[in-house]
């Protein structure tokens, strides 16, 4: 029977054959419930078999995902079922981290698709907002920069995202957190959209309410970590930042820090570490904002300096409850507050800090807290001298950020570094202890080797008070040890320093010491021809240097290859009259030393591991091995200034002794450069060969010149005779001249005189001529004038008759013209009666009287017209009488007989009618 019914039983269905039979009920499904129950079952699947459920389901779960928004039930299994296939399980046999790629994918190709997740934190359903969140950071972790791209051009998406910080429910917070944490790290503008979305006064409400930095968790962790990333290389969110007064947020975080750990209970020693990285990441933060040659450091160091972060910063480096780690990390950052900033460098000094020498008062065996002496206080320069120069190695790390801060404190400023350094000789000449000059010049003994990092620290502090600044190497230089006066032998800073040098190598002390007094000397010595002469006047020293460098070649390649870097330094800046010449010094380097040792030695300094790969090394106590001494042996300026100058100094040796390497010291040069020398044999040897050049002219001249003498002298002799020759001709010329002047001087006064007869004769006759001409002009001129007066008559007679005819066509004019003016007065009359009858219309009647008036004017102008036609016609008359006394002699002379009488009545009556017929053309 069992049998029967198992031979009856439905085939055995595989997890792939299942997943694609809920994948299509997924995709054909209609009703809400049947999607449902199909996403449960993929649901089921997701964790061990993620490919085959991505491969069938991934679009119908997003298509689902849109289509059921609003079934809270369903959009929590469907956002269970997509974080289940980015997280797989580990022993799945599909689990690969190519499906978290290729889910990655699938979501951000699409826009719509991170815009519905974002859609689902308008929701205040806990699930929804929490599995979106980490749905979206799942796929921001495959697919990072397509991620914030979707995120960004998501309408509202960036505000939504910040809107989350003010859940009150800590897991959709704290993923929000982490959300925001993980999109903001690389992309500027998403930094500044969320900056702007209120995240600085969402993330500082959050750090309140968890506590602040003392009792805050990871989530005030978290908080930091996302301003960081908001705050880091964004010039505009830090502006923003300042100008919103955030700034004094920060100095009020690390007041409430000092303010805890100063109250009666202080701070638990669970609470601690968690304390501390709070209190580093906020350092850290605002080391954000003080990178050195950005834009707007300047600003926030004054910020920072006003709002009185500072102060709060120094006194965390102070404080001895606070871990060292973080006291370290605070005198960096107050380092980087001043450094640079000229006004606060000169108000730095004027703070008071917690003596690193005060010590804690103790308690009461009973339990009763005896009353705390108030801790003693100190100048902040002091307290870092004593911090830095502590000899303790379990405060390493805030030895050398004390050492920092006062670099910091004197970076860029000479006055400063000057008023340090007159401060530090004085206190070496009372002899005070703890002063870098007595430290460094004081003889050597056994203390130096528990703590080498004593004088190293003082070596770098005077290597940085000497650093390219000629005025502090001169003032520096004026420190002496002995007195001359009662026959002790004097012995200059430079030589104590090189004495301790060698003697501390005799003696076998630490090479950090060693390299710490190289450190200065080859600061102090590099382009200083005063304190190169200052280092041989004591001879001996070269000889124990080059002694050094040959026989440390493997035990201490660090401490050879810097002495052989400083032998360099004092070969190339020494000159012909050093205490030992520079003829002598080139001598013993590739004698006693030799060339290839040479650079051998400064090859190796350059490509060991401390000095190639500074930059990456950690300096600080962690580089220490096996509780040893840490891997801390050179100053970062100092490696910056062998890696510049490696190339120089290395050829060094190379270089002549007969030229000086010229060195501008307060603007006075000193020594002669090659450039210059060579400069000057090239100018020579272009004037050897400009004097040979112009020599061999000078003889090709010289011969031309001989050529051109004898030619001038043959030519000379030619001219010469020919000369001679033309002045005898010229002499028989000018005697021939003079006959022959007085022979025409006589033939011409011949010609003159008869000349002058015949022109007397001449001038008679035509007297004659003249007379009778006068004759018969007068009896012409008795003729013309009689015959003009009988025209004059006739004409006479004739202008009257028209005169007569005139006067009667005027008076006929006149009469017409009168005859008119009555009848415009007659009209003008009515025109008057009319105007005093019709004064309503008196504007019409005076434009009709102008018009009038101007109409009497025309006529006037018209009588004037005709007067000045009856001139005219005068004039006509003139002229036809002139023509009609020449017809009449035209006439005459054909021989017609021509009656005056006809003639006047012909010309009267043609002028009468002409006159007619004007007159009625006036009228």
């Amino acid at each position: 029977m069992f049998r029967i019914l198992e031979s009856q039983a439905p085939a055995k269905q595989t997890a792939e054959t299942t997943i694609v039979t809920l994948s299509g009920r997924l995709q054909s499904a209609t009703l809400l419930e049947d999607r449902r129950a199909a996403i449960l079952g993929l649901r089921s699947f997701a964790k061990n078999y993620p490919a085959s459920v991505a491969s069938g389901a991934l679009k119908s779960l997003i298509s689902s995902l849109n289509n059921d928004v609003e079934d809270v039930d369903t959009t929590k299994i469907i956002l269970e079922t997509l974080l289940m296939l980015f997280n797989p399980d580990d022993a799945s046999p599909e689990a690969s981290d190519d499906i978290a790629l290729w889910l990655a994918d699938e979501f951000t190709q699409r826009q719509e698709n991170i815009t519905a997740l974002l859609d689902l934190l308008d929701q205040h359903e806990f699930f929804s907002r929490l599995y979106s969140l980490q749905l979206i950071a799942a796929i921001s972790s495959a697919r990072p920069e397509r991620t914030q791209e979707c995120v960004y051009t998501a309408p509202l998406g960036v505000s939504r995202l910040v809107a989350v910080l003010e859940d009150k429910r800590e897991a959709v917070r704290s993923e929000g957190l982490a959300l925001l944490t993980a999109l903001t790290p690389s992309s500027p503008d998403l930094q500044k959209l969320v900056a702007f979305e209120s995240a600085f006064d969402r993330v500082f409400g959050i750090i309140g309410t968890e506590g602040s930095l003392t009792h805050g968790g990871v989530a005030v962790q978290d908080c930091l970590s996302l301003l960081a990333n908001l705050l880091r290389l964004n010039a505009s969110n830090q502006s923003y930042f300042r100008e919103t007064g955030w700034v004094t947020k920060l100095a009020a975080l690390l007041n409430e820090v000092i303010r805890e750990e100063d109250s009666k209970d202080g701070v638990a020693d669970w609470a601690r570490p968690q304390r501390d990285k709070n209190l580093w990441g906020l350092l850290a933060i605002i080391r954000l904002f003080l990178l050195q040659g950005s834009i707007g450091t300047q600003a926030n160091q004054r910020s920072f300096w006003k709002s009185g972060v500072l102060e709060q910063v120094l006194e965390v480096s102070f404080h001895p409850s606070i871990d060292m780690t973080i006291r370290a990390e605070a005198l960096i950052t107050a380092a980087d507050i001043i450094k640079g900033n000229g006004p606060l460098q000169e108000a730095f000094a004027q703070f008071e800090v917690l003596s690193p020498r005060a010590e804690e008062a103790s308690s009461q065996p009973n339990g009763n807290t005896r009353e705390k002496a108030p801790p003693s206080r100190d100048n902040v320069i002091s307290g870092l001298l004593d911090s830095a120069l502590a000899p303790s190695m379990q405060a390493f790390d805030v030895r050398l950020a004390a050492c920092e801060c006062l670099k910091a404190y004197f970076f860029g400023h000479a006055p400063i570094r000057l008023f340090f350094l007159r401060r530090a000789i004085d206190g070496h000449n009372r002899h005070e202890a703890d002063n870098i000059l007595s430290i460094l010049t004081e003889d050597p003994g056994d203390g130096r080797g528990v703590d080498p990092y004593r004088s190293w620290v003082a070596a770098v502090i005077l290597f940085h008070l000497l650093f390219e600044d000629f005025e502090a190497k001169n003032l520096a230089m004026t420190v002496a040890e002995g007195d001359s006066s009662t026959g002790e032998e004097v012995i200059t800073c430079i030589q104590a320093l090189a004495g301790n040098l060698i003697s501390g190598k005799q003696k076998g002390e630490d090479e950090r010491v060693s390299l710490g007094y190289l450190m200065i000397l080859c600061g102090w010595l590099y382009e200083d021809h005063d304190a190169v002469n200052d280092f041989l006047g004591e001879g001996s020293s070269i000889q124990s240097i080059v002694q050094i460098v040959t026989q440390n070649s493997s035990s201490q390649p660090l401490v050879s290859g810097v002495c052989a870097f400083l032998l360099g330094i004092i070969y190339e800046f020494s000159t012909k009259d050093s205490p030992i010449p520079r003829a002598t010094l080139h001598q013993i380097l590739t004698t006693q030393l030799s060339r290839e040792q040479y650079v051998d030695k400064i090859t190796k300094l350059r490509e060991h591991p401390v000095v190639r790969d500074f930059e990456v090394l950690p300096q600080s106590l962690d580089s220490s091995q096996f509780g040893g001494l840490p891997n801390v042996f050179f100053d970062r300026t100092f490696v910056d200034f062998l890696k510049d100058n490696f190339s120089r100094v290395l050829r060094a040796i190379d270089r002549s002794p007969k030229i000086e390497v010229p060195v501008v010291a307060n603007g006075v040069h000193k020594g002669i450069s090659r450039e210059l020398v060579d400069s000057l044999k090239a100018q020579v040897d272009d004037a050897n060969q400009k004097i040979q050049k112009i020599e061999a002219e000078v003889v090709t001249y010289e011969r031309k010149l001989g050529q051109e003498q004898a030619d001038h002298r043959k030519a000379k002799e030619s001219n010469l005779l020919e000369l001679n020759r033309i002045k005898s001709i010229n002499e028989a010329l000018q005697r021939n001249h003079e006959d022959d002047l007085q022979r025409i001087t006589k033939d011409h006064q011949v010609v003159l005189l008869n000349h002058q007869k015949v022109s007397e004769e001449a001038i008679r006759s035509l007297q004659g001529e003249t007379r009778a001409l006068k004759e018969e002009y007068d009896a012409s001129t008795t003729r013309v004038r009689l015959r003009n007066d009988e025209e004059i008559t006739d004409l006479k007679s004739t202008i009257h008759s028209l005169e007569t005819r005139l006067e009667k066509s005027s008076k006929d004019h006149v009469q017409d013209l009168q005859t008119h003016h009555e009848e415009h007065s007659s009209r003008l009359t009515s025109l008057e009666a009319r105007l005093k009858r019709a004064e309503d219309k008196a504007s019409d009647a005076e434009s009709r009287a102008s018009l009038l008036q101007k109409e009497l004017e025309d006529k006037e102008d018209a009588r004037k017209q005709a007067q000045s036609e009856l001139d005219d016609l005068f004039l006509v008359l003139g002229e036809l009488e002139e023509k009609r006394a020449k017809d009449k002699e035209r006439l005459r002379a054909h021989g017609e007989p021509v009656s005056d009488d006809e003639g006047e009545e012909e010309k009267a009556g043609g002028q009468s009618e002409d006159s007619d017929e004007s007159e009625a053309d006036d009228v």
